[in-house]
C-alpha cells in the first residue's frame, strides 16, 4: 500500500473507493496477524504525537496500542498537555511537532485545525475526531459490518437514527457513498445538514452507485436494514434547555426493540460508536433519569445488551483500523 505512504487521514472525502477497500483489507490482515501471533512490526523507530483537545477512551487506546504493537512510540498530550490554541497557534504547534515527530494524531473541535496541522507540520496527520468528521471510526465500522454480514459493502443497507447532522452520521454517509452502499439517515428534518452537504453526498453516491437518503420517518429509515447505527443526541455541558428540546425531538428515533423489529429482518445488527447512554449506571445516566424521567436515550438497555449488539466488536476494531492507517501511511 505504498500509494498511501506519507498521506494524512483527515476525511474519507480525500480517499478513493479502492483506497478505502485497501485499508479495510489491511485492517483485517493485521487483526488476523495479532490474534495469530505472527504480527510483524513495521513502524520501529517511528514517533507519533497524540494531540487531544477532547478526552477519549477508544481513540486514545486505539492509537496507543496500535502504535505499540507496530513498534512505534507515542507521546500523549491531553486537553491541558500543550499550548495549542491557548498560548500557541495551531500553525506554530504544527511546525514544532512536525520537526520532532513522524506523525500527529489530532482529536479536537475544528476540522480546520486538523487541516492546518497537516499543512504546516509536514508530516501525516490523523483525524481522531472533529466536530464534522470521524474517519477512523468509519473504517472500524465498515470492518465490523464486513465481519457480521456475508454481503459485500456495496450490497449492504445501513440505517442511522438520530441527529442527521451528527459528525459520525455524516462521516458514515461519505464512506457509504464512496463504497457504493445504501444508507438512510432517520432524523427530524430540523436536524438535517445543509442542502449543500446533502447535495455533495448525492453527487459522490451517484458516482459510485450508492444511495444516500434522509428520512423523517424512523420506521421507513430502518426498512430492510442490515445494520442500525446511532450516536449520542447532545454533548453534556450544553444548556439544559437544549437537552429538553433534543430529547423530545429524538425520542421517536430511539433504537429500541420495536425499531429493530421494524427492519423486517431478524438478523439486523446494532452499532454505536460509544459511549452510549443506555442505562443509569453512570453519573450522566442518573442525571438524565432525574431530570427527564427516562432511563435510556438513543438506545435502550434491551437492545444494547442483546445478541444483535456488536458494539464491542466495533470498539475493538477501532484499534485494528487505526493500525491499518498507521501502517499504510508510515511504514
Amino acid at each position: 500500500m505504498t500509494h498511501l505512504r506519507g498521506r494524512s487521514f483527515l476525511t474519507l472525502e480525500d480517499f478513493t473507493q479502492a483506497e478505502i477497500l485497501d485499508l479495510l483489507r489491511l485492517a483485517a490482515e493485521l487483526k488476523a496477524a495479532k490474534r495469530g501471533g505472527y504480527e510483524v512490526q513495521r513502524l520501529k523507530g517511528k514517533t507519533i504525537a497524540l494531540l487531544f483537545e477532547k478526552d477519549s477512551t477508544r481513540t486514545r487506546s486505539g492509537f496507543e496500542v496500535a502504535a505499540y504493537d507496530q513498534g512505534a512510540h507515542v507521546t500523549y498530550m491531553g486537553p491541558s498537555g500543550s499550548h495549542i490554541g491557548h498560548k500557541e497557534s495551531v500553525k506554530d504547534t504544527a511546525r514544532v511537532l512536525g520537526r520532532m515527530y513522524d506523525a500527529i494524531e489530532f482529536r479536537g473541535f475544528a476540522q480546520s485545525d486538523a487541516v492546518a496541522l497537516a499543512k504546516y507540520s509536514g508530516v501525516p496527520v490523523f483525524n481522531g475526531l472533529t466536530d464534522t468528521d470521524h474517519p477512523t471510526q468509519v473504517i472500524a465500522d465498515f470492518m465490523t459490518m464486513s465481519e457480521f454480514c456475508e454481503k459485500p459493502l456495496k450490497e449492504m443497507t445501513l440505517a442511522f437514527l438520530g441527529e442527521g447532522q451528527d459528525n459520525v452520521a455524516l462521516s458514515l454517509a461519505m464512506g457509504a457513498a464512496k463504497v457504493g452502499m445504501t444508507m438512510r439517515i432517520g432524523s427530524p428534518e430540523t436536524l438535517w445538514p445543509d442542502a449543500s452537504v446533502i447535495a455533495k453526498l448525492h453527487d459522490v453516491a451517484a458516482e459510485h452507485g450508492a444511495s444516500i437518503s434522509f428520512e423523517a420517518d424512523p420506521h421507513k429509515a430502518v426498512t430492510e436494514a442490515d445494520f442500525i447505527y446511532t450516536d449520542v443526541w447532545l454533548s453534556m455541558g450544553e444548556e439544559e434547555a437544549l437537552w429538553s428540546e433534543r430529547i423530545k425531538l429524538l425520542l421517536p428515533y430511539q433504537v429500541n426493540a420495536a425499531l429493530m423489529a421494524a427492519t423486517g429482518k431478524p438478523d439486523t445488527k446494532f452499532l454505536h460508536c460509544l459511549p452510549a447512554f443506555h442505562n443509569t449506571e453512570t453519573s450522566v445516566g442518573q442525571e438524565i433519569k432525574a431530570r427527564y424521567g427516562i432511563s435510556a436515550m438513543e438506545v435502550t438497555e434491551e437492545v444494547f445488551e442483546s445478541p444483535a449488539s456488536i458494539v464491542f466488536d466495533e470498539a475493538e476494531n477501532r484499534m485494528h483500523a487505526i493500525k491499518a492507517i498507521l501502517v499504510a501511511t508510515l511504514a
